[in-house]
């Protein structure tokens, strides 16, 4: 059954939820950011059907998340890579992180982002590009419409 489709709506929020929003895209999109390619092991990894499976990645593909190349043509075989627009989402995938380490990580099971040179943990925060200053609900506030 297909969800009404969001793509009509203003906001860039609904929008993007129309690509991103099932929670298998989400998963699929962190499996490619770590280097899976090939569908038997976003399947293997996953646990998904093979007929959502191949929805999704088609989907994904489609919204230009994922580029899809041949890499046996007997049988035809596609491994995915992931795209710019895919990996921008990182951001996101990564905030959805923290929240989740710190609301419902089980029996202290974290996963943790670290600095590749030190090996230490960071701290991850939202901030302002342009002034470094970190992005809260007091200081900040969501326009409806900015054209």
């Amino acid at each position: 059954m297909k969800n009404k489709s969001l793509e009509k709506m203003h906001c860039p929020i609904a929008r993007s939820l129309e690509h991103v929003g099932e929670w298998w895209n989400i998963l699929i999109l962190r499996d490619a950011m770590l280097g899976t390619s090939k569908f038997d092991d976003f399947q293997n990894n996953l646990g998904i059907a093979t007929s959502t499976l191949t929805r999704r990645l088609n989907g994904m593909v489609e919204s230009g998340l994922l580029v899809r190349h041949l890499y046996c043509e007997k049988p035809p075989r596609y491994e995915y890579k992931i795209t710019q627009k895919g990996l921008d989402f990182r951001p996101v995938l990564l905030t959805i992180m923290q929240w989740g380490n710190k609301y419902y990580a089980e029996d202290g099971l974290k996963m943790v982002l670290v600095d590749v040179d030190s090996g230490a943990p960071v701290d991850l925060v939202l901030v302002d590009k342009t002034t470094h200053k970190e992005i809260d609900a007091v200081q900040h506030k969501t326009l409806s419409v900015v054209a």
